[in-house]
């Protein structure tokens, strides 16, 4: 399975992966894994290689997908050219959707934090590591939520744990549906706007079409494309322009910006 650990760690996905040396660590579940790149791959400790393999979508034929994305737009071309293993992660449905309702109007790195806190606080003790906590733990431990410093998100992260808990939110039946379908139910919970939503598509339901637009894409776009406007403007415009895979497209745009950046 070609993968750039760098790239596809690295870009912003996922917030709990850390790089110490030459080894990528992160949490998986209750796994605490390592991973190091090797030539036409990467070693892993920590996880079945049936775990490793889902969470990287060993499924994406991604030289194909390169090639057609490739194929519509000669400036991302050159960026698919230039990093041809960056993959787009599967991560857990609920994981990944409280992770996004923690990282509205907040960068990168004040989302890992964030996060981190939350795991530390709530998660389980793995040595050395925390699990995402489930929303049991975090609805148990409550209380103490405000040593997490989640600001005005403090409330929407507690009341989507409550209602996943409590059946109000079954995030499994959202993968039943189309992506303009999946958007529209994650945009009925609190918390949850277009972005977020496009995010929690792709990364965790696994619709490759979504165009996720943050300032960087924003920009990008307006300077590469000359697109710009609205969130649907300019994230349905990536759509069009890309097609099925436009969410390839958009982490290659945005995995640029982050090495000039």
């Amino acid at each position: 399975m070609e993968v750039d650990l760098d790239a596809t760690l690295g870009c912003g996905q996922a917030h709990r992966w850390k790089k110490d040396g030459d080894l990528w660590k992160g949490v998986l579940g209750n796994d605490k894994v390592e991973l190091l790149q090797r030539d036409g791959g990467f070693l892993c400790e920590g996880c079945s290689e049936e775990r490793i393999k889902r969470y990287f979508r060993s499924e994406d034929d991604l030289p194909a997908i390169m090639e057609e994305i490739s194929g519509k737009d000669a400036y991302v071309a050159g960026l698919a050219a230039a990093c041809p293993g960056l993959r787009i992660l599967r991560q857990d449905l609920w994981e990944c959707t409280a992770t996004y309702i923690l990282a509205t109007n907040a960068n990168v790195k004040r989302i890992a934090k964030m996060v981190e806190s939350v795991c530390v606080m709530f998660g389980t003790d793995l040595g050395g590591a925390y699990s995402f906590p489930t929303p049991r733990q975090i609805l148990d431990g409550c209380g103490s939520i405000g040593e997490c410093r989640l600001g005005y998100r403090e409330g929407r992260f507690v009341e989507f744990a409550e209602k996943v808990e409590n059946g109000t939110y079954d995030l499994a039946s959202l993968e039943e549906l189309d992506y303009e379908g999946c958007v529209k139910e994650l945009k009925k919970i609190n918390g949850i706007g277009p972005k977020v939503a496009d995010c929690t598509a792709i990364f965790a339901y696994g619709h490759l079409e979504a165009f996720p637009v943050d300032a960087r894409i924003s920009r990008s776009m307006k300077e590469v494309y000359g697109v710009e406007g609205s969130y649907e403007d300019v994230s349905s415009a990536g759509r069009r322009i890309f097609g099925r895979y436009a969410g390839y497209a958009q982490e290659l745009l945005y995995h640029s910006l982050s090495i000039i950046l």
